[in-house]
């Protein structure tokens, strides 16, 4: 058994790391944990055809989809970081209207039990911590802020110009996207073609490890136990305290003793960590009495869109700037439609490792002459969309079936019209599935009733007294912006209490 820490963070996300960031100073004996290792620094973070194609990075265990019972490879990556290792660097807010109840096309968004206003403050701590650029009123769609954003705007790739002066004749409101990348004078951001999906091999994005676990590492209050899975965690005999974490290092037993426990393992591994922790005193789960554990969980509807223009090619390097949020909040008939943004450049093994029955001169041909989106829209949770433990399969199943997809249908028609204008006349478009989860929220959300909710607004297991979540599973919806910053928000919140109790 290890040394009894005060606190052990399980996961090294934006979560995980950001709140050991926030405790670094706080007198705590800290242990962070992660499954995963050092993603090693190599020539191949930057090369496409290892990083997509060979799917170099890819070390997660297959997942069961519960619609079809088959296996299928999920969009996480266990390293220290998580995901924020591959992420494309954009931090948007949520809309203020995000946190009431929003009707949309095919149901109703519910209300969180905090506000904007509560967040506010720890949205700007979150941005200044991860180095973000914007610049305030450019977005149409944007919430109020106390401050400016720490560093200006990215300022679009040249090859931009035309299509976003395209889309302002159009009268839409293109802006640059909040994006959180160590870019100015002195600072090593190069704006490469190699972000969005990449690990950065310079160090330039500002994910979790670079921005807040390794100055979190520099307190010598806070540890880093790598390569370590948790199983299961133990309770105490009456139920009501977690007294250990459980599981295995390099094929040896460990056991780690704590005062007080925080999961930021992400909404679907956190989860199954609570699940699979039944015991006597808790038949369904920890932290489970509500059953809503698992419920609820939601991934954003997404399509990747490719615009092509066969006569031009495209020469941009960091392409993943402009965005549009015009129809974000409603379009004609009032009702919400989502966030349209660019992606990184997609280059031609993306395509193939999708796609391998197309010839690969025909995928270069598209890549070399596209501009390449990502457009977002919100899905609402539904309590039959879940994630569950199969013990038989000693597997993690997901049941997801998409929802709110008018609205989806209606922002990618808008967009394409909108790019078809700006010359773009082949528009490919592809809705992602059930393993583009890097959104994944909502499977223990919070909420003041414990009937109905599985933690508090402050994160707090209703059922076990030193059980703290700080990942995007405690989403009461999922919005549809990308949800980094508002996980880092939320984990710096729940830590300026956190010590006090």
């Amino acid at each position: 058994m290890l040394t009894e820490y005060d606190v052990v963070i399980l996961g090294s996300g934006m979560g995980g790391s950001t709140f050991a960031h926030a405790l670094k100073d706080s007198g705590l004996k800290i242990l962070v944990v992660d499954r995963g290792s050092h993603l090693p620094r190599e020539q191949a973070n930057w090369d496409t055809n290892a990083v997509f194609a060979a799917q170099r990075y890819h070390n997660a265990e297959s997942w069961y989809d519960g619609r079809t019972g088959k296996t299928f490879k999920p969009g996480v990556f266990y390293y220290v970081g998580g995901n924020t290792k591959f992420y494309g660097a954009m931090l948007p807010r949520f809309r203020e209207a995000d946190f009431g109840a929003i009707r949309h096309a095919e149901g109703v968004s519910p209300a969180w039990p905090l506000s904007y206003a509560d967040f506010e403050p720890w949205y700007a701590r979150a941005e200044q911590l991860y180095r973000v650029h914007g610049t305030t009123g450019t977005d149409p769609s944007d919430p109020w802020r106390s401050s400016p954003y720490p560093y200006p705007a990215i300022a679009h790739d040249p090859a931009l110009f035309r299509l976003e002066a395209s889309l302002r004749r159009d009268g839409l409101k293109p802006f640059s996207m909040p994006a959180s990348v160590d870019y100015g004078l002195g600072r090593p951001c190069i704006l490469c073609s190699t972000c969005d999906g990449y690990p950065c091999r310079i160090d330039a994005k500002c994910d979790a490890e670079v921005s807040a676990l390794r100055p979190a590492l520099a307190s010598a209050a806070v540890e880093l136990l790598t390569d370590t899975k948790i199983d299961w965690l133990e309770t105490s005999a009456d139920g009501t305290r977690i007294v250990a974490a459980v599981g295995s290092r390099h094929g040896a037993p460990v056991r780690i003793a704590a005062k007080k426990f925080v999961l930021a393992c992400g909404a679907v591994n956190s989860t199954a960590l609570l699940l699979r922790s039944a015991s006597p005193r808790h038949p369904r789960g920890l932290a489970n009495s509500s059953d809503r554990l698992g419920r609820n969980y939601m991934v954003h509807n997404s399509t990747f869109m490719l615009a092509v223009d066969p006569r031009r090619v495209n020469t941009v390097s960091f392409q993943k700037t402009l965005a549009l949020n015009d129809w974000y909040l409603g379009a004609d008939d009032g009702h919400p439609l989502g966030n349209v943004q660019m992606l990184g450049k997609i280059r031609e093994p993306m395509v193939t490792g999708m796609r391998p029955w197309l010839p690969k001169a025909i995928s270069r041909f598209i890549t070399d002459h596209s501009v390449d989106l990502y457009l977002t829209s919100e899905d609402l949770p539904v309590d039959d969309n879940r994630v569950t433990w199969d013990a038989d399969r000693q597997a993690i199943t997901v049941r997801w079936t998409p929802n709110n997809l008018r609205a989806h249908k209606a922002l990618v028609q808008r967009t394409s019209r909108a790019l078809r204008r700006a010359g773009y006349p082949i528009i490919l478009a592809d809705r992602m599935g059930i393993g583009t989860n890097s959104h994944q929220c909502g499977t223990a959300a919070m909420g003041r009733d414990a009937a109905t909710s599985v933690v508090d607004p402050d994160c707090r297991a209703h059922d076990i007294d030193n059980l703290w979540l700080v990942d995007s599973s405690v989403f009461v919806s999922s919005a549809a912006v990308n949800p980094a910053l508002t996980i880092a928000a939320n984990a710096l919140r729940v830590a300026s209490t956190f010590a006090a109790v």
